[in-house]
């Protein structure tokens, strides 16, 4: 790629589409941080309210989330301000995104998986509810040798066992592609080489 006259070098790399390759390496565990100035009354009681909630829908099983036992009240790790911690299984990721999108209020949120890249988890596969802050990650590890997976006893993330085969995702796939061929708006998967 040329801009300018100068060459710029894409480090963009070829999304892989190798089925087993991709399930494989699925994300199943994500944390959600919830951020509070902690000098600031009226934000650190929204963030235990907001967080209360969360501990009584899950009660109620409207999701799987679980937060720390511990709120921190002030800086610690890459986190910049005052926050806690809620892990989800992407079994009810959707759920708790949706949940923390529509009632976060003025507080921001730091998405990101846990994978053995924790660095790149916190920088660039991170995602903001709200307004973002700048993370010190530079105490992170670069890779750990095992996935920070958590709450093994709940069977769920990467504890879980896998749902579908390989052979009954492709024949969801097929049936979804044969579904859409009368959807004049949904792109066309290519043909397979």
């Amino acid at each position: 790629m040329k801009m300018s006259g100068q060459s710029v070098i894409s480090s963009f790399a070829k999304p892989p589409t190798d089925l087993q390759y991709v399930v494989d390496n699925e994300i199943k565990e994500w944390h959600f941080h919830i951020y509070f100035h902690q000098n600031n009354t009226q934000e650190h009681s929204e963030a235990l309210q907001l967080r209360d909630a969360v501990l009584r829908l899950r009660r109620d099983g409207a999701f799987i989330a679980v937060p720390l036992f511990r709120v921190n009240t002030g800086p610690i790790g890459p986190h910049p301000v005052g926050s806690y911690e809620v892990w989800c299984p992407a079994e009810t990721f959707a759920s708790v995104f949706s949940y923390l999108s529509m009632y976060r209020g003025n507080l921001s949120v730091l998405i990101h998986p846990l994978t053995r890249d924790q660095k790149r988890d916190h920088e660039s596969r991170a995602a903001w509810l709200g307004q973002p802050y700048p993370l010190d990650t530079s105490k992170l590890p670069v890779r750990s040798e095992d996935i920070p997976s958590q709450y093994h006893s709940l069977q769920l993330g990467y504890a879980a066992q896998p749902s579908l085969t390989l052979d009954q995702r492709r024949k969801l796939g097929e049936n979804v592609e044969h579904i859409l061929t009368k959807e004049k708006e949904a792109a066309k998967a290519p043909p397979r080489d």
